[in-house]
């Protein structure tokens, strides 16, 4: 069947994506968040040209075919809204078949619960305080594994406030204990130097990954950091350039490869990548950082590839613009987030009260 409609339901925070079919069938997709009444437009005047009409059945040549058309315009915003049309057309493949999307990729049809590490998003908090929510947090929800933050944001070396790096990885090993897996996240903070500085303190501490330790544009200095530890170093989520990904596997960047779904351009593009890390045999944990459809998509991911990490991306963190789109919601049930609902495609049901509150837009054959 071809495409006939493509449709998007935007607000600032998100952007949801129906696809129909000639005949009436449809998917839902998403974009990713943020701005994401900018990237609406986008995907309909960038994307929905070279999709409509299409046999649906070309999902998997789609995004190579829009990037390709798009040449002009690399980059963040067409494949932030290549993902919503992609991951759409996915879900209509799912209910076609009668499938989940991960099994019309070889994953199971009936998936098992995905393991997932609470991920903190906060720099703002005091290192006791985190210690104590994150240990809280393994009691209530059965957290074994859990990511922090460290440095600051493309900091240029400096620290959200001085000492609380050195202060908050030891504060919350001690909390959590021994057995439960930790992260760190430098968010492109340091140069080299201090990269390796901060992963021997991590290494001290038994920490699991070092995350975008360097700009994550500077390869080379995420390489030579990961070149100088022995702590896992993880890198990948902001890229969108599939022969970007290769070069940052080909040299070593990262031990661990983290493609975001809706950051490369949907399932296809992210599933490119974790065969290109499954080759050059690394790890793929990909980024999703936040209880939008995009934790939904990595799930699927995650259960159609054999090298995916031990833990999946799991916010902590309150987030209503995220939590309010689909039913069944998701929620961490002794360290593990079951698969949403037992339906084909991605297996929600998308939620008419959030899409009345949105803006509709639509592109038609």
């Amino acid at each position: 069947m071809r495409i006939a409609e493509i449709a998007t339901y935007a607000t600032r925070h998100v952007t949801l994506v129906r696809v129909t079919a000639e005949d009436g069938a449809e998917g839902w997709g998403q974009t990713a968040p943020f701005n994401a009444d900018i990237t609406a437009q986008v995907l309909h005047r960038h994307v929905a040209p070279h999709v409509l009409g299409r046999d649906e059945a070309d999902v998997g040549a789609v995004g190579q075919d829009v990037v390709e058309r798009e040449y002009k315009f690399p980059g963040s915003y067409v494949c932030r809204a290549l993902a919503g049309v992609e991951t759409a057309l996915w879900d209509l493949r799912g209910k076609r078949a009668g499938l989940p999307v991960c099994a019309l990729f070889g994953g199971a049809a009936r998936p098992e619960p995905v393991p997932a590490y609470g991920s903190s998003m906060r720099r703002d908090i005091q290192p006791k305080d985190e210690a104590e929510r994150l240990a809280r947090l393994t009691q209530s929800h059965g957290f074994r594994a859990f990511k922090i933050r460290v440095g600051s944001v493309c900091g240029h070396d400096r620290d959200q406030w001085p000492g609380r790096t050195e202060e908050i990885v030891p504060a919350v090993r001690a909390a959590v204990g021994g057995k439960c897996e930790l992260l760190a996240d430098g968010n492109s903070c340091y140069t080299p130097a201090r990269a390796i500085e901060v992963g021997r303190l991590l290494e001290a501490s038994g920490y699991g990954h070092f995350e975008e330790p360097c700009p994550y544009w500077e390869l080379e200095w995420t390489a030579e950091a990961a070149a100088a530890l022995t702590i896992p170093v993880a890198g990948g989520e902001q890229d969108t350039d599939l022969a970007q990904f290769r070069r940052m596997i080909g040299m070593d960047a990262v031990d661990i490869v983290q493609p975001d779904v809706c950051y490369v351009g949907g399932m296809t593009r992210a599933l490119a990548v974790a065969r290109m890390a499954a080759e050059a045999g690394k790890t793929c944990t990909p980024h999703a950082a936040n209880r939008s459809l995009v934790t939904v998509f990595t799930m699927h991911l995650l259960a159609a590839i054999a090298n995916g990490g031990p833990f999946m991306e799991f916010s902590i963190e309150p987030a209503s613009w995220a939590t309010n789109l689909f039913d069944p919601p998701l929620e961490a049930v002794d360290g593990h987030v079951p698969f949403p609902g037992e339906g084909p495609g991605w297996g929600v049901r998308i939620r008419e009260d959030w899409l009345a509150g949105a803006e509709l837009q639509s592109s038609s054959r």
